[in-house]
């Protein structure tokens, strides 16, 4: 008898500390990310306003499920995905807690990346129409959240960038897929000097698809959510008539305008192209050469990346152009390992992020001393701890 009631004790203390466990999991996905059903749409709400809602590995965790199972749902339609708070949409992956795993060794150096890019797939891939509205700071893991969706709605508070190469990482989560896909060498630029576009342009660079004003979201979110057949093509024409009744900037000309043929082609005798050639090297030496108080400026930002994140960068983009989304995810993935092994990621991190004192001691120091058997050996295949897609 007294056996029986020690098992029984047992086993509800293990129920309490299974439920436990439950409550616990359930509290930080309701803290960090919110699902809600209207209708026939889903909505997710990245819940972490105080942190930019920047993406952890339990957000991962529970909007990847939660995608899967709607995407096979027959009542749901739509997927509508935002941030909370005023600030951002998601201001990129949670960097420091991926920096301090990799220091000690933790599997989160592995796991983050890993999961993270399995869902960047499975946005791309999905089967719904896919709505971000990407209202505020979109950077990084953010990008990652939306850029490969069916829609992407911009706002005047919208603020991209892919700043990377400051903290001696790359633009991931398929950067090396949508980056060289964009207008002339408008990507690369993008991706090696973490140029921000704000408003208007980040639909006008094709990060976007559509622009709307910031006080028209909720109620294109509840039109949205309140479409009896919400077909891709029903929720395009909505979005095109949200876009059509914002007239904000509307006239105001792409920033980047004047220096569009700078970034793609520059007319002295001949033709060349300043973000053009063969190598990172050979970029560098065209902004010197072009003497324009432009290319000046983007020489000057480039001295300060990481030379190694610089030409991982441009090689990732040269080969990511030809590469499905899948191929180059695998290939991120790759990346992001030899990132973890190598020293520039965790000095970047603590230059910009910890110590904030702008210095980074970058190893090697310049261009010339990242060899092409290191480039080879970052973008070699893992063999059994390759990513699978």
């Amino acid at each position: 008898m007294s056996v029986m009631i020690l098992k029984c004790s047992r086993l509800r203390s293990v129920f309490r500390l299974r439920t436990l466990h439950h409550h616990l999991m359930s509290s930080q996905a309701g803290s960090d990310v919110l699902f809600e059903r209207v209708g026939s749409a889903s909505v997710i709400t990245l819940n972490r306003p105080k942190a930019l809602n920047a993406l952890n590995l339990s957000m991962i965790r529970h909007i990847y499920p939660q995608l899967k199972n709607w995407e096979k749902d027959p009542e749901t339609d739509l997927v509508v995905i935002k941030g909370a708070g005023e600030k951002a949409f998601c201001a990129g992956g949670d960097i420091r807690a991926v920096t301090e795993a990799g220091r000690s060794g933790d599997s989160l150096a592995q796991d983050f990346f890993r999961e993270e890019y399995i869902l960047n797939n499975t946005i791309g891939t999905y089967q719904k129409p896919y709505v971000a509205l990407i209202d505020g700071i979109t950077m990084g893991g953010g990008v990652g959240l939306s850029v490969h969706g069916c829609f992407r709605v911009a706002t005047e508070k919208t603020l991209f960038a892919m700043p990377e190469t400051a903290i001696g990482l790359f633009p991931d989560v398929g950067g090396g897929y949508f980056l060289p896909r964009l207008q002339g060498k408008l990507g690369l630029f993008l991706a090696l000097t973490g140029f921000r576009l704000k408003g208007r342009d980040v639909q006008r660079a094709g990060v976007a698809t559509h622009f709307v004003e910031s006080q028209k979201l909720a109620a294109l979110e509840k039109d949205l959510v309140n479409l009896k057949s919400p077909t891709l093509d029903a929720v395009g024409s909505m979005l095109d008539t949200y876009q059509k009744q914002s007239s904000l900037d509307r006239d105001k000309p792409f920033s980047l305008t004047q220096h569009l043929d700078a970034i793609n082609r520059r007319t002295t005798g001949h033709v060349f192209r300043l973000f053009e050639a063969s190598s990172m090297e050979g970029i560098l030496e065209n902004l010197r050469q072009d003497g324009s108080t432009f290319a000046q400026k983007q020489a000057e930002t480039l001295s300060k990346m990481s030379p190694t994140s610089l030409k991982i960068t441009f090689r990732q983009l040269q080969t990511g152009a030809a590469l499905s989304l899948q191929e180059v995810l695998v290939m991120e993935y790759r990346l992001s390992q030899s990132c973890m092994k190598g020293n520039d990621f965790y000095e970047g991190v603590r230059a910009v992020l910890v110590d904030r004192d702008q210095s980074p001691r970058w190893q090697p120091s310049s261009l010339e001393g990242v060899t092409e058997q290191f480039l080879e050996g970052c973008f070699a295949p893992l063999g059994e701890h390759d990513l699978r897609l």
